[in-house]
Order: C-alpha cells, then sequence, then structure tokens
C-alpha cells in the first residue's frame, strides 16, 4: 500500500507544482454566489510532464475505487474517451488509478469553464449534463486518502447538485419566461391583425359608404337636372302651344280674312262687270247711228258719243287689272261706279236735248208744216249727196281699207261652220247617249283621241312618230289601246265623226293652251296636225271651223254686233271666255288668240316629213300670205291687230320670205310705213306693249334684210332621235 500511495502523493505534489494547478481556493465563494472557478482566468491544461507521470504509474496496478457521484458526462467527453484509451492502452490499475485522480481534480474545473458561457448555451449543457450525470455508466472515481480533499470534493459535488437545480428552476423560469413572451407577442400581434383587419373593413365600408354617397349626390344632382330639363320643357312646350294656338288663330283670322276679301273681290268683280254691261248698253245709245231719228245736233251727238267712249275705255282699264284671277280694288270700283254715274248723266243729258229738241220741232211744225215737209224732203235729198260724198271721200282717205272680211272669205268661214256643224249634228246620238254602253263608248273614243294630242312634246322624232301612227290607226277604223283598253271607230256607225271633230278641237285647245303657254311647243303639235290633215282631210276642215270659231282674228274676220245681240254673246263671238264670274281680262284673252294664232302660222308652213303624197302641203304658204294681205287691207283693232302680226310674223315670216322674197319685203314695208300709223292711231297709252314689240320686230328686219328662223322649229337632228 505505501509505494501507492506514495506514488499518490508525488502524483498531487507534481499536480500542485504544475502552473496550471495552481488555482485559488476560496472557501466563502459559495457565500458570495461567485462560481468555483472564478479565480481561472485561463484556459485549464495537464503539464507536458504528465505524460512521463502517466508512464511511471503505469506499473502499478489498477484498482478500483469509489465513482465521483457526479461527475459531468456531457462535458468531458474526450477527457472519458482519452482516460478509457489509456486504461485499456495501459492495462494497469495504478495507471488508470492515477489518472482519475487527475480526471477528478480536472472536472470541476471543466464545470467551472463552461459556466461561462451564455445563458442559453449553459442552460442546454447543464440539461445534457444532468441526463449525463444521472446515468449508471459513469465513470470510476478515485478514492483520495485526503481528507481535505475528499471533504472539497463532496462540497464541490453538492455545491454543483445545488447550481445545476438552480440552473434547471432559472431555465424552467426562462422557459416560462419565454412562452410567456412569446404568447404575449402573438397575442399581441393577433390583436393587432385584428385591428388591421378591422382597421381595412373600416376603411373598405367608408370607401364604399363614400362610393355611395357619392352615388346618391350623382343619382340627385341627376335627377334634379332631369326635373329642372323636364320643368324647362314643360315650360317650352307651353311657349310653344301658346305660340301655336296663336298662329292657328293668327291663321284662321288671315283665311277669314282672305275668305272675307275674296267674297268681296267677287262682289266687286260682279258689280264691275254689271257696271260694264250697263255702260256698254248706255254707251250704244249714245253711237251716233242710233240716234238718227232724233234731231239734236250732230256736234252735240258727237260729243257726247266721245265722252261715253272715253268712259267706257276707263271701265275697260279697271277690268283689264283684273285679270289673272285678281279682284278689282275699292278704287277701282270707285272710278267705275263713277264713270257709270257720269254715263248716266250723259244720257239724262242727251235726253233732255232730245226732249228740248222734240218741243222746238213740235213749235216748227206747227208753224211751217207744209214748209218743213219741202225741206224735209230736200234735206233728205242733200243728206244723200253729202254721205255719199263722204263715203266717197272717206274711202279715198282710207285707201281701200274695210271693216270686214271679203265676201269669198266670209263665203269660205260660213261653209267650214256650217260643215263642223252638220259634224256636230251626224253624232248627236253618239254625243247624247241614252244607255250606258254608248256612253262608255263615247268616253274610251273621247280618250283614244284626245290623250295622244295631250302627250305631244319635241322629246324626239321616235315619240312623236309613234303618236301620229296612233292616231292615224284610231282615223282609219283600226283598234288602238287607250288606258289599257282596245278601242276603235268602226264600234259605232258615228264613231268616226265623233273621233274627228273631238280630235279637231283637242288640237285647237292646245293651241289656245299649251302653245300659249310654251311658244315652241307649237311646232310639233302642227306637224302632227298637218300631217292628219294630209290624210284625214275631214279632220283639217274641223280643225279650221274650230279655230275661226275660238279665234275669227284667223280669218281674218271682225264680227259686227247686231241689233239686240246681248252684250256677253257678243263678247263670245269676238273669242272672249264668259262664265259666271264675267268675262275674261284682256291679258288672257290677247294670250289665247295669240298661242292660236302662232299654231296656225306653224301648221301653214309644216309638212309631215313621213308623207307618201306628193304635192303642196293641205293649207300651206298660199293661205299664210292671203291671211296677211286681208289684215293689212282691214282697218287694225287696237291690241289685237298689232299682237297677231308680231306672233305671226315671228313663227312664219322666215318661211314667207323664202317663199315670196321681194314681194314679201314690199308688204312688210307698206306694213311698216303706212299701216303702222293706223294701229298706233286706235291704240291707248296703256296698250302700248304689244305695238313696241312690233314696230321692234320690223325695224330689226328691214335693216338686216332678214327674218331669223322661230324658235323651236324641228330640224333634221330631231327625228332622228
Amino acid at each position: 500500500m505505501m509505494p501507492s500511495e506514495n506514488v499518490r502523493w508525488e502524483t498531487l505534489q507534481a499536480l500542485k507544482n504544475s502552473p496550471k494547478a495552481n488555482i485559488t481556493y476560496d472557501p466563502y465563494w459559495s457565500e458570495r454566489g461567485e462560481d468555483i472557478l472564478a479565480g481561472c482566468k485561463e484556459a485549464l491544461s495537464l503539464s507536458s510532464h504528465s505524460g512521463f507521470i502517466l508512464d511511471r504509474l503505469s506499473s502499478v496496478p489498477l484498482q478500483k475505487s469509489c465513482f465521483l457521484g457526479s461527475s459531468s458526462g456531457d462535458s468531458s467527453p474526450g477527457l472519458s474517451e482519452e482516460i478509457s484509451t489509456s486504461v485499456s492502452s495501459a492495462g494497469s490499475i495504478p495507471d488508470i488509478n492515477a489518472k482519475h485522480i487527475t480526471l477528478s481534480a480536472a472536472l470541476p474545473l471543466r464545470t467551472e469553464s463552461e459556466q461561462a458561457l451564455s445563458d442559453e448555451a449553459r442552460d442546454e449543457d447543464l440539461v445534457a449534463n444532468d441526463s449525463e450525470v444521472s446515468s449508471p455508466a459513469s465513470l470510476p472515481a478515485i478514492s483520495l486518502l485526503s481528507p481535505k480533499a475528499m471533504d472539497m470534493a463532496r462540497h464541490i459535488i453538492k455545491f454543483e447538485k445545488e447550481h445545476r437545480t438552480k440552473a434547471k428552476m432559472a431555465l424552467r423560469l426562462r422557459q416560462e419566461m419565454q412562452e410567456k413572451l412569446v404568447a404575449a407577442v402573438v397575442s399581441s400581434e393577433s390583436e393587432q391583425l385584428k385591428r388591421f383587419e378591422e382597421f381595412m373593413e373600416l376603411k373598405q365600408r367608408q370607401e364604399y359608404q363614400s362610393m355611395r354617397d357619392m352615388m346618391d349626390r350623382e343619382t340627385k344632382e341627376s335627377i334634379g337636372r332631369q326635373e329642372k330639363l323636364k320643368e324647362e320643357q314643360r315650360h317650352r312646350m307651353k311657349i310653344l302651344n301658346l305660340r301655336l294656338r296663336e298662329a292657328e288663330q293668327q291663321r284662321l283670322r288671315e283665311a277669314e280674312l282672305e275668305r272675307q276679301r275674296q267674297a268681296d273681290g267677287r262682289e266687286r268683280l260682279r258689280n264691275l262687270n254689271t257696271i260694264q254691261e250697263e255702260i256698254l248698253q248706255l254707251n250704244q245709245l249714245l253711237d251716233p247711228s242710233t240716234q238718227t231719228k232724233t234731231d239734236l245736233p250732230v256736234a252735240s251727238i258727237s260729243s257726247l258719243s266721245t265722252r261715253g267712249n272715253q268712259l267706257c275705255s276707263q271701265v275697260s282699264e279697271v277690268v283689264r287689272k283684273t285679270v289673272e284671277g285678281e279682284f278689282p280694288s275699292v278704287e277701282d270700283m270707285t272710278v267705275a261706279e263713277r264713270a257709270l254715274h257720269e254715263m248716266r248723266a250723259l244720257i239724262r243729258l242727251m235726253q233732255e236735248e232730245v226732249a228740248k229738241a222734240q218741243e222746238k220741232k213740235k213749235k216748227e211744225q206747227e208753224e211751217e208744216e207744209e214748209e218743213r215737209r219741202k225741206q224735209v224732203e230736200l234735206q233728205a235729198q242733200q243728206e244723200a249727196q253729202k254721205a255719199a260724198a263722204q263715203s266717197a271721200k272717206e274711202k279715198a282717205k282710207r285707201k281701200g281699207l274695210q271693216n270686214s272680211a271679203e265676201d269669198s272669205t266670209l263665203k269660205w268661214y260660213n261653209e267650214l261652220q256650217e260643215s263642223a256643224a252638220q259634224c256636230a249634228q251626224s253624232f248627236e246620238q253618239l254625243n247624247s247617249p241614252k244607255d250606258a254602253q254608248t256612253k262608255k263608248l263615247k268616253l274610251e273614243l273621247q280618250k283614244a283621241a284626245s290623250i295622244p294630242v295631250s302627250q305631244i312634246s319635241s322629246n324626239s322624232g321616235s315619240q312623236l312618230r309613234e303618236i301620229f301612227d296612233k292616231i292615224d290607226k284610231l282615223l282609219s277604223g283600226r283598234a288602238v289601246v287607250s288606258v289599257g283598253k282596245a278601242v276603235s271607230t268602226s264600234q259605232h256607225p258615228q264613231g268616226l265623226d265623233f273621233v274627228c271633230y273631238k280630235l279637231a278641237e283637242k288640237f285647237v285647245k292646245q293651241g289656245e293652251e299649251e302653245v300659249a303657254s310654251h311658244h315652241e311647243a307649237a311646232f310639233p303639235i302642227a306637224v302632227v296636225a298637218s300631217g292628219v290633215w294630209e290624210l284625214h282631210p275631214q279632220v283639217g276642215d274641223l280643225i279650221l271651223a274650230h279655230l275661226h270659231k275660238k279665234c275669227p282674228y284667223a280669218v281674218p274676220h271682225y264680227p259686227p254686233m247686231k241689233d239686240g245681240t246681248p252684250v256677253e254673246e257678243y263678247q263670245r263671238i269676238l273669242g272672249y271666255r264668259v262664265d259666271d264670274s264675267g268675262v275674261e281680262g284682256q291679258d288672257s284673252f290677247l294670250k289665247r288668240m295669240s298661242g292660236m294664232i302662232r299654231l296656225y302660222a306653224a301648221m301653214i308652213q309644216m309638212r309631215w316629213p313621213y308623207s307618201s303624197k306628193q304635192g303642196s302641203a293641205p293649207h300651206g304658204l298660199n293661205h299664210g300670205w292671203r291671211w296677211l294681205a286681208q289684215m293689212l287691207n282691214m282697218e287694225p283693232l287696237a291690241d289685237i291687230t298689232a299682237t297677231l302680226l308680231f306672233d305671226f310674223l315671228e313663227v312664219c315670216g322666215n318661211a314667207l320670205m323664202k317663199q315670196y322674197q321681194g314681194q314679201f319685203w314690199k308688204l312688210i314695208l307698206l306694213l311698216k310705213e303706212e299701216y303702222f300709223q293706223r294701229i298706233e292711231a286706235v291704240t291707248s297709252t296703256g296698250q302700248m306693249g304689244s305695238v313696241i314689240r312690233l314696230k321692234q320686230f320690223l325695224e330689226t328686219s328691214l335693216q338686216s334684210r332678214q327674218i331669223s328662223p322661230p324658235k323651236g322649229q324641228l330640224s333634221s337632228v330631231f327625228w332622228r332621235s
């Protein structure tokens, strides 16, 4: 036993002398709460001479001793492995004991050094060491013989247990505090998250509410604007309705005023016609030819007749202003009534003079009855001689001019009128049908005759030829299609005469209506009429008869007024239109006469270009020359003569110039130098329009010795269209 103890003490002495084993021990360290190794400033390590000590201890037999009750297993795993390796390599118990002494001395130093680590790492190491110390496989302890060392080791082990218990408690408290802190943090974060969600939800609700409020405001504003617009619209509609009612009332008032004006105008027109008729009848009483049985002086009768004619002219001027649908004004009626009053005054004056003359004559008859008889006979002879001389003088002065047409012309005129009357009489049964079938046939034949003439125009030559062929086919007795139905003159014995009469009447009507409005329309109508005239002479005679009846100046013929003939009937004979509203105006009358004369002037110079007959036209230029010569042999009429001469020469002058050449210019010169003065003598101031046109035409023609072709004349190009 002694050698081993010596070795031990030597070992301890060696450890004590080692610079690494100089550990200051303070018995009061536990009371101050300091670590047992607080005095150690450097890391513990064995001396380099420990190896020699262990070599010396290798010969000492290994003795089993008691283990240190609580050495840290986890804090010195490397040392345990070292000891195990040394023991296994040496194989001697003394070496192991020596090594265990070294381990027991170094173990508390190891534990104290690890306590200097951070709190969290130290706590984890303590937990691990605790688990390892409690395990049964602890290292074997070396039993020291020094009681002081054993007591110190016991105190160290006890202190380590207490310290480990405190560490566990501190760790547990720290873990609880950490868990509470984590729980508090989690709870705080959860609450913050909830507050954030509540804040976001509140913000979303606020935005939604603000949006709703904005939409409500906009809706209210929109509704307000709509209400305002509706109110403005209602206001405008109210104003518009008021204006419409006012306009309607104004229109009704104007319509009523217009109706009243029309009624007053028609009444004034009827009164004017009545006044004109009465003045004309009274003027006839002032005519010297009707006062042959009275003993009034010639100068007195002439003055009264002149004044009567002047009054008639005044009324005629008033009537002329009422053409084209116009009505006479109040001033016009005043003028007409004043003229009527003056005419009545003239009649009364004449009657008074007649009465005075009769009284004077009666006294003279009582005094010298026989002498008067002789004087009357002598006076009658003298008056006859004077009348013959005066007639001869006036005839010489007029150089052969006359007031009526020549006998041959009148005979021709009467024959045409009789022929037309006989033709009208021949189809009396068809013209006044008694059964519905005949009436229907009459209407169909009338349409078949009138519609093609109405369709005549200057659009193309082919269209004009189709119209001519249709008329020729109807007059030839063949069936034609009219208004979708086939009709023929052979369907009735009087059908041909009826169609000829109505066709001629329609041609003349086109002249007084269509040609009067459009002068150029005379040529296409005239060329078709000329072609029909050439193939069907009966139609040509009826055209002349209708033309002479509506326009006697185309003969030329100035029908005289016969005794007992009413004024309206005489005006019809002269060519005026007379209806319930009265006699047509002078301008309308002249317009119709002009249209018919233009149609006549176009017919005498034109011929159907596709005619198969040879020779002259059925009513050629010789008739135009005859008409012009007879017009210049008759006394001119105001308005009528100048208008018709101008229209005739403008349409037919170029053709007559080419046909008669020098003779034509002699006739024009006579018209300009002699006959034109007579026209001016019978023309009043308000009737100078036609006279001026004729004068300009004559002067231009004589200066250039040329008359231009009329406008609208059909050319060869037209017939190729």
